[in-house]
């Protein structure tokens, strides 16, 4: 057995290494700089307890974006010198960030270890690739993101360090290979398993839907399907399940073969950057041929979807409000009923009509999945979602974009149960329109400005929060832009006091709300890894049933035009147009 020693090596504070609700994500540039990565590394071992480090065992993986590899082997020297008993990495260093939450929960070693935490290398729906985006994030034993006392903790570790742990001599591991690597060190044994990436998620999921009903659907002649994993992470599992354990055809999946640098594309599940799914789908100017019925695709470490039917998109916001409407019936684990539901604050409110219809619990949670985590760790939450394309349930404590899949999957087929060998298939578009007839509507779209000057952000946002002080006035800014649009009846910024720790968040997000239940929302997000992004939300509530089938950005033009005009987006960013619309 090979032995390595412990090295201290004497460092000082990197600026900017605060974590955010998504772990640290700046550039590949940044990461690559002398002590960056081990810096945060160390600081986050010094923010956890004696217990979560010596003798335990930890998760290191990722979504295989560029300088994932090098990142595992430096965690594992890092981990091996701070007393941790063993390493769990994913074949290929590869894990979704849904995958690691169950491989922390379910996953039993040989030797009865359980995982007491992980370290995720993702940053999620960015770009990958040398001059493009890395990040790394911890979980904690309950599968879920550390929580802000953690994450604050780690922080502070990091602007007052001044030396780090690392075995040195300790031999890269192998992990393109399945198998343990063992060592001896000075405080005994330490072991590196690479393990099969899929197989306990396989299981997993296994465990919550009915695959046979599924299999039926997927390879009855009538319904087609097809799946794009952008070259994220998701392309690990997507073989397996949909083709392996659900009979689909291997040319239904898109490029399902991860890449370091995503194959040059951008992983974000959405109508802009999903372009391939897009046009297969029929919703692309170069769209030809007949659509398959259903197309979904995941983000870079799949843990957001996009769902979408044949020359049809489905919104965020409506997905989760269908699935929570569907779950009871559709999907074995829910059959004994939903504990309860959760949406952040800016996704649309179709899933609080849902909750209201059904007499179910609801939550409206600040955006940051930790805050649904809590919600499900103390039995009150089963299903929950986000409109930036994150939906989840209380199997894991991340959101899951595969799962996603499967429930909409689980939902199609619950509903052609007699229709697969005569009768007209009920289409993704048909289950959207009978819920909106059931629920009414709501027209929502979110507009994306990426890469705006930091401080020019700010003031924006300073300006909205000081119209709120006078409604009149603001209503009267209004009446002058728009005469069609309904009075502006409460502002603030929101705040949120979680009812299981009673922590509180401020400052989550400037609203508008109108008399007749439409929304405008403004936030700031940090999921970029420069300069700020704004995203604008528009929602309005349309209840007649004669007015549900309109265009969605032509039912919410008057909207928009007064939340351009009332937060002078132009004239604080000078942009004319968003980044992104969803």
């Amino acid at each position: 057995m090979a032995r390595f020693s412990v090295t201290k090596k004497l460092t000082s504070p990197i600026d900017g290494q605060k974590p955010g609700t998504s772990g640290l994500r700046k550039k590949v540039k940044v990461f690559i700089q002398p002590n960056y990565l081990e810096n945060f590394v160390q600081s986050t071992f010094n923010a956890l307890t004696a217990e979560n480090v010596r003798g335990a065992t930890l998760v290191v993986s990722g979504d295989g974006r560029y300088y994932s590899k090098d990142a595992i082997q430096i965690i594992t020297k890092m981990a091996a010198a701070n007393g941790v008993r063993r390493i769990w990495v994913g074949q290929n260093g590869l894990l979704s960030t849904p995958a690691v939450s169950a491989v922390i929960r379910e996953r039993v070693g040989v030797d009865g270890s359980r995982a007491s935490g992980a370290f995720i290398l993702t940053a999620s729906h960015n770009p990958g690739g040398p001059h493009e985006d890395f990040g790394i994030k911890y979980n904690m034993e309950n599968g879920g993101p550390a929580p802000e006392g953690i994450t604050d903790k780690i922080y502070e570790n990091t602007k007052t360090i001044k030396e780090y742990l690392i075995a040195e001599d300790l031999p890269n591991v192998d992990i393109s290979t399945i198998g343990v690597s063992s060592f001896g060190g000075p405080e005994g044994q330490f072991d590196v398993e690479v393990f099969d990436s899929a197989s306990d998620y396989v299981k997993l999921m296994k465990s919550i839907f009915d695959f046979e009903s599924i299999r039926k659907l997927l390879t009855s002649p009538k319904f087609s399907f097809c799946f794009d994993a952008l070259h994220g992470v998701g392309g690990a599992y997507a073989k397996r399940i949909f083709v392996e354990e659900l009979g689909a055809q291997e040319s239904s999946l898109l490029n399902c073969v991860p890449k370091e640098d995503f194959g040059g594309g951008h992983p974000d599940p959405n109508l802009t950057y999903a372009k391939e799914l897009v046009a297969r789908m029929g919703l692309g100017k170069s769209s030809s041929g007949e659509p398959p019925e259903f197309g979904a695709a995941a983000d870079g470490d799949a843990d957001r979807n996009m769902v979408l039917g044949k020359r049809f998109f489905v919104t965020p916001s409506d997905s989760v409000a269908i699935i929570a409407a569907n779950a009871v019936e559709a999907i074995p684990y829910f059959s004994a009923g939903l504990k309860g539901v959760a949406r952040s604050m800016p996704t649309s409110a179709a899933l609080d009509v849902v909750a209201k219809n059904l007499k179910l619990k609801f939550f409206e949670v600040p955006t940051g999945w930790k805050f649904f985590g809590n919600l499900m760790d103390a039995g009150m939450c089963s299903v929950c979602g986000e409109e930036s394309f994150g939906t989840g349930s209380d199997h894991i404590r991340e959101k899951d974009g595969i799962w996603a899949v499967l429930a909409w999957l689980s939902i199609l087929a619950y509903k052609n149960k007699g229709n697969l060998d005569g009768g007209k298939l009920v289409s993704v578009e048909d289950i959207v329109r009978q819920h909106w007839a059931t629920y009414g509507r709501h027209y929502y779209t979110r507009y994306d400005y990426e890469n705006v000057d930091a401080g020019a952000a700010k003031e924006l946002m300073e300006n909205l929060v000081k119209l709120q002080s006078s409604l009149a006035e603001v209503n009267g800014i209004i009446k002058g832009i728009r005469s069609d649009v309904s009075k502006v009846v409460h502002g603030d910024e929101f705040e949120y006091k979680d009812p299981v720790d009673g922590s509180i968040s401020k400052h989550q997000g400037i609203r508008y709300l109108f008399e007749d239940g439409s929304r405008l929302v403004f936030r700031l997000s940090g999921t970029g890894s420069e300069g700020a992004t704004i995203r604008l939300y528009i929602e309005q509530y349309e209840k007649d049933p004669s007015k549900i089938g309109r265009d969605s950005q032509e039912a919410l033009a008057p909207l928009v035009e007064v939340a351009l005009k009332l937060s002078k987006m132009q004239e604080f960013t000078g942009r004319s147009s968003p980044t992104v619309i969803t």
